[in-house]
């Protein structure tokens, strides 16, 4: 059980980084992580919380800065949790992120690649063009807030901007919010997510009780003065739907372009895309490049999505076989292919975390294997990667740790762990988005 704990201030010396990205010291042999600081610092700390096995701490003053410090672009920073490293520069941020990849790999896969690519980057700000921002009516101040949540708490930041979130929404913050505090069932919003394409914007609502017909009508003219699409999503995200005057409507198409193959996805809002569009397009072209794909060559994409990497690779090999678990997300792929009337790829929607694969294209021979899994990794599947013969593997990653469990199967399979890098996919905060280059028996 956490426990609030009314500590007196204390003076601590920051020694590393954990992967959370908050400082981690040390206060009467006990470990102490503590937000806002960062290596090498002497910092002022008031306590949070303090549990068992350590301690939590926020920076209440810095009494001596790292040359890594560097103001906050947000005002809101020290006590949003949307992002734990703004007061890092981005150098820095890059360089904690790529000894995060090497420690897991070193840890994890007792492996360390033959060649550290450069750090890929883009835009730092603006950048965030998925989100979920929740939403609660505090009815002693009669004030509703939207926002991300506070660290070390269930509140909601009072948010008038964030630059980190793509500007069509975070510039227009408050008359969101005055709109929202005009409902019938203000009380009763509970979240709504974001999400945007190069040219269209979605908000999708959630209500837990069903939107009178005013309410409803309120949020459609909002959103198209705003120039933005409204839906609304009153259970699970089943349930989502664009909102119309006369009810639930069609299903809308967001886009956005991958101007290198010459292609313009679609996607509905719910689906999962990458929140960084600079990076993705950059993500892209590198992976494709590393896989040095022939024109001749079979390749297998591996918790493919909606074709992100799918149709850009079918741009370049000979055919492209992407597998998906979602049944919805392999028929937007295949929508996506048919638009740009790409006929040398087919999708198949699969469990990839199960053990055996008995489909039709899982006794097949592949040159080229990209793979873009969750969290969690993909090691049910890795397991099966020497029977499909590839010659290399480009693993695209958003958790070291099990990139480096994946990579040490690879290993015992005959791969060598090639090349890595990190990219720069959710700048100021300590997620880490890698790429590796696997070669088989090189």
């Amino acid at each position: 059980m956490k426990k609030r704990v009314p500590l007196p201030e204390r003076t601590l010396t920051i020694e590393a980084l954990s992967h959370e990205g908050r400082g981690i010291a040390h206060e009467e042999g006990k470990v102490v992580f503590v937000d806002g600081a960062l290596p090498g610092e002497v910092v002022r700390a008031a306590w949070v919380r303090r549990q068992r096995r350590f301690d939590e701490a926020r920076v209440v003053e810095v009494l001596q800065a790292s040359p890594d410090r560097v103001e906050a672009p947000c005002a809101w920073a020290g006590v949003c949790g949307g992002c734990s490293l703004q007061h890092m520069s981005n150098e820095a941020q890059l360089r904690y992120k790529q000894e995060a990849l090497a420690e897991q790999l070193r840890h994890f896969g007792a492996s360390e690649p033959r060649q550290w690519l450069p750090a890929l980057r883009d835009t730092t700000l603006g950048y965030r063009r998925k989100a979920r921002l929740g939403v609660r009516y505090v009815l002693k101040k009669e004030r509703l807030l939207v926002g991300f949540r506070e660290k070390h708490s269930n509140f909601l930041v009072d948010m008038q901007d964030c630059p980190v979130l793509d500007q069509r929404l975070a510039s227009r913050l408050p008359q969101l919010r005055e709109m929202l505090e005009s409902l019938q069932i203000r009380q009763h919003m509970a979240q709504i997510e974001f999400a945007a394409g190069d040219e269209e914007v979605a908000l999708i609502f959630r209500h837990l009780l069903p939107l009178p017909d005013t309410d409803r009508q309120r949020l459609i003219e909002f959103c198209r003065e705003q120039g933005w699409v409204a839906y609304g999503q009153a259970e699970g995200p089943q349930s989502v739907c664009r909102l119309t005057e006369s009810g639930p409507g069609p299903d809308d198409r967001l886009h956005y372009a991958l101007p290198a193959a010459d292609l313009r996805m679609a996607f509905h809002p719910g689906d999962f895309t990458q929140v960084h569009a600079g990076i993705n397009r950059r993500m892209i072209a590198l992976a494709l490049d590393l896989l040095d794909i022939q024109p001749e060559h079979s390749v297998l994409d591996l918790f493919c999505g909606l074709g992100n990497f799918t149709l850009p690779l079918a741009r370049r090999a000979h055919e492209v076989i992407g597998v998906e678990g979602s049944v919805e997300m392999t028929e937007r792929a295949a929508e996506n292919a048919r638009a740009h009337g790409l006929r040398n790829v087919s999708f198949y929607a699969e469990d990839l975390q199960q053990e055996l694969h008995t489909s039709a294209w899982a006794g097949r021979h592949f040159d080229r294997i990209l793979i873009d899994p969750p969290r969690s990794g993909a090691e049910a599947v890795v397991r099966h990667m020497s029977s499909w013969g590839a010659e290399r593997i480009v693993y695209v990653s958003c958790n070291p740790a099990t990139l480096a469990r994946d990579a040490g199967l690879l290993a015992e399979q005959g791969y060598v762990l090639h090349t890595a890098g990190v990219m720069d996919m959710f700048p100021h905060t300590a997620h880490v988005e890698s790429i590796a280059v696997f070669v088989r028996g090189k």
